[in-house]
């Protein structure tokens, strides 16, 4: 597989929000809504900042030898993992919800930044060591979100009936089946047996979601020396227990949070996540439900547990594990456990994160440097050869259907299809008309004006006519448009939103993470097309 890429501005695409646009840009609005630019001079001045914060090495290091018992992975992970009780080691983190197969392929893209980035600084400051960490959101339960990938278009469902945390969920006899309906998808192509067997070895009957998703993440990136993060721990949660307390007590988080969204919503921006007056669930076997204080006790919504405060505090001590952050308490419980300088994330967790900034000045820890994720294009040499013979480029399919093919007739047609600047002259006319009429009797400009209307309206609903007359002689290329539309941006929307991984990993086989590492930008902020070289 060889590979070659271009880059156009995230504006250009049409598919981000505004918040994520004018982060990129660093527009003056949101300037107080982060601490550190997206810069090598942001990630310094975080370096300085988090010298001065302490976090329990010998416990992250401890509690990650322990995740890697009995689990085959490189010596430069391991080297990694002994890296980190370094007080010069940082770590570059992303993290994902414990998506069945890695779910749609941006889950890839931001481990691969997320290394990039790390080997990047490495070389700009080698006074430090610089550590790339996948942090598994495994304690999300909305299963819906987590329970499906796209192959080809196709949309594959687990369907269980397990509840609670995903990451907790068990493989069972539906999930192998659904590896049984990849495999007759994916085993026509060169490395389909491969990528399939790597799924068999790892999503095993019994086996938790969690744990198949690590060792298979590992195997994609041990390489690269990734280090992956399972927050599902108890001694990574004593650590918070303190903010836990704070949350369940005295509600501090959202009343922070809330003057953040104000302050966002007033500079024109809308809110991407929504805090509670408790922002912490009850996790316990396959149960994962918020906790609500209810007069004097705390109530565990959908379950019969109740805790009075002196309860309370002896189940947060005993059992933090139990005690699940929501959206709003991830991110600092994230910060809090690595030595982190950098957070990767999409335009929706970005957005998020701009609300938590208050919050982490409240609790005293430091805030990442925010860098939205790489996002790619990838397209194949068969697609790349039928743009090329509509005359197009891939970057003009971020244009609309209708655009592209408005454009293609324009330019192949041999039969003009607007009136040319027949409009203007006619335009000029009724204005000839208008003086003329005035002069006679004044109120006859508006009359003019009526009829000026009537007959542009009329001449224009004519042009649109003729144009679709001609549009009629390109059936075919409109045809091939929708198509490649249809592949390129499957639903309407990026690639990357609904295509998984295993369709490009059968194709490509191990050559397709290297590709995505060589053409992955590190703090440049920019859409990135990846094409196969034409044969």
């Amino acid at each position: 597989m060889e590979c070659t890429s271009t880059r156009l501005p995230y504006r250009q695409t049409g598919a981000f929000s505004k918040i994520a646009l004018d982060y990129i840009d660093q527009a003056a609005a949101l300037k107080p809504f982060y601490t550190h630019p997206p810069t090598l001079q942001g990630i310094k001045k975080a370096i300085e900042v988090r010298k001065q914060f302490a976090v329990n090495r010998e416990v992250l290091v401890q509690e990650l030898k322990k995740q890697y018992e009995g689990v085959a992975t490189s010596e430069k992970v391991k080297a990694n993992i002994e890296a980190l009780l370094s007080a010069n080691t940082f770590t570059i983190t992303t993290a994902h919800q414990n998506n069945i197969f890695t779910g749609p392929l941006y889950f890839i893209y931001k481990i691969v930044h997320a290394i990039k980035l790390a080997d990047h600084l490495k070389t700009s400051l080698p006074k430090q060591h610089f550590v790339p960490v996948f942090y598994i959101g495994s304690e999300d339960a909305d299963l819906d979100e987590l329970n499906h990938i796209y192959i080809g278009g196709e949309k594959l469902v687990w369907e269980t009936k397990q509840t609670g945390a995903v990451g907790r969920m068990k493989v069972d006899k539906g999930l192998i089946k659904l590896i049984g309906s990849m495999e007759g998808q994916l085993s026509v192509l060169p490395n389909g047996k491969e990528i399939i067997a790597q799924l068999k070895q790892y999503y095993t009957e019994g086996a938790s979601i969690q744990d198949a998703t690590f060792r298979f993440v590992n195997t994609l990136f041990e390489a690269y020396g990734l280090v992956v993060l399972l927050p599902d721990n108890a001694h990574f949660k004593k650590q918070m227990s303190a903010v836990f307390e704070d949350d369940l007590l005295h509600q501090h988080a959202s009343g922070i949070v809330q003057k953040a969204d104000k302050e966002l919503e007033a500079a024109g921006y809308k809110v991407q996540a929504n805090p509670r007056e408790i922002n912490l669930f009850y996790l316990q076997d396959d149960k994962r439900e918020r906790i609500e204080k209810v007069d004097e006790q705390w109530v565990v919504v959908n379950g019969n547990k109740r805790f009075s405060q002196s309860e309370l505090l002896n189940e947060l001590n005993e059992h933090p594990e139990r005690f699940s952050p929501n959206v709003i308490l991830r991110g600092l419980y994230q910060e809090t456990i690595l030595p982190n300088l950098a957070f990767i994330g999409g335009g929706g967790e970005t957005a998020y994160w701009l609300q938590l900034k208050g919050l982490f000045e409240h609790y005293k820890v430091p805030f990442p440097v925010l860098i939205l994720r790489n996002s790619f294009l990838i397209v194949e040499n068969k697609w790349q050869e039928k743009i090329s013979q509509l005359g197009f480029t891939t970057e003009d399919f971020f244009l609309s259907e209708q655009e592209l093919i408005n454009r293609l007739v324009a330019r192949e047609s041999k039969n003009p299809t607007t009136l040319n600047g027949s409009l203007a002259e006619l335009e000029n006319l009724y204005d000839a008309f208008k003086k003329q009429a005035a002069s006679v009797d004044g109120t006859l400009e508006k009359h003019v004006d009526s009829l000026k209307s009537k007959t542009l309206y009329r001449l224009q609903e004519l042009e649109k006519k003729m144009l679709r007359a001609e549009k009629r002689k390109f059936v075919d290329q409109q045809r091939q448009i929708h198509s490649i539309k249809k592949y390129l941006f499957p639903g309407g929307g990026l690639q990357e939103r609904k295509e998984n991984l295993a369709y490009y990993h059968a194709k490509w086989g191990e050559a397709f993470i290297p590709q995505l590492y060589d053409h992955s930008l590190c703090l440049e902020q920019e859409f990135v097309i990846i094409t196969e070289n034409l044969k």
